[in-house]
């Protein structure tokens, strides 16, 4: 939540340092069907074919700037440690994250960066760059997830395309061409603190 208002350990970051929120979409497929769509008209909801050829699946690995609104992204055949690594190694290596004094993502925790190896892993190859997990179970607190449901409507459902990896790139290419105001983010650290304290309030008493 802090790094959110671009401070870290109580100090605020500098203009060289900057925050990203990392995640993976696993298993997207795309869908040809046999018949095109029909629009909605007047009297008539849009009508979707339900015969569909099955295309090959492929994992969406994205890295979202919250202060610029800016997304980079890649494709790849299955989540993991090494196309993980690849995101990272094409946003460590383009500007402003190449000349960053520090770079923090923010990410999950799941087994593509999990646990402390991904952080020493992280920061013996990017020295500049700071893994920071979320705690379990609070995926929801990661503004890559508002990104990734944003593309599961637009690119994603319904679908009815060959090329997935051509459609999501495309998008993105047209989000970050677009897109200028970051996502209107308001929970912060006393939202949370207020979350938690009324979850206390519900725990039953220890025996």
């Amino acid at each position: 939540m802090d790094l959110y208002d671009r401070t870290w350990q109580g100090q605020p970051l500098g203009g060289d340092e900057y925050v990203l929120c990392a995640d993976e979409e696993t298993q997207l497929q795309a869908l040809s069907r046999r018949h095109r769509d029909l629009p909605a008209a007047p009297g008539r909801i849009r009508r979707t074919e339900f015969e569909y050829r099955r295309g090959s699946t492929l994992a969406y690995l994205t890295a979202y700037d919250p202060h610029a609104a800016r997304v980079l992204g890649r494709t790849a055949p299955t989540t993991g440690i090494a196309p993980f690594e690849q995101l990272v190694e094409q946003v460590m290596s383009s500007e402003p994250y190449a000349s960053a004094a520090r770079v923090f993502w923010i990410v999950d925790n799941g087994s593509s960066h999990q646990g402390p190896h991904a952080v020493l892993r992280m920061r013996s190859t990017w020295p500049t760059a700071r893994l920071v997990h979320l705690p379990v179970h609070a995926s929801w607190l990661n503004q890559i997830e508002i990104f990734s449901s944003i593309v599961q409507r637009k690119v994603i459902k319904p679908g009815d395309f060959d090329e997935l990896t051509e459609r999501l790139l495309a998008f993105q290419d047209r989000y970050n061409t677009t897109t200028t105001e970051p996502f209107n983010w308001h929970y912060g650290r006393k939202s949370l603190d207020r979350l938690l304290e009324r979850l206390t309030l519900h725990e039953p008493l220890a025996a």
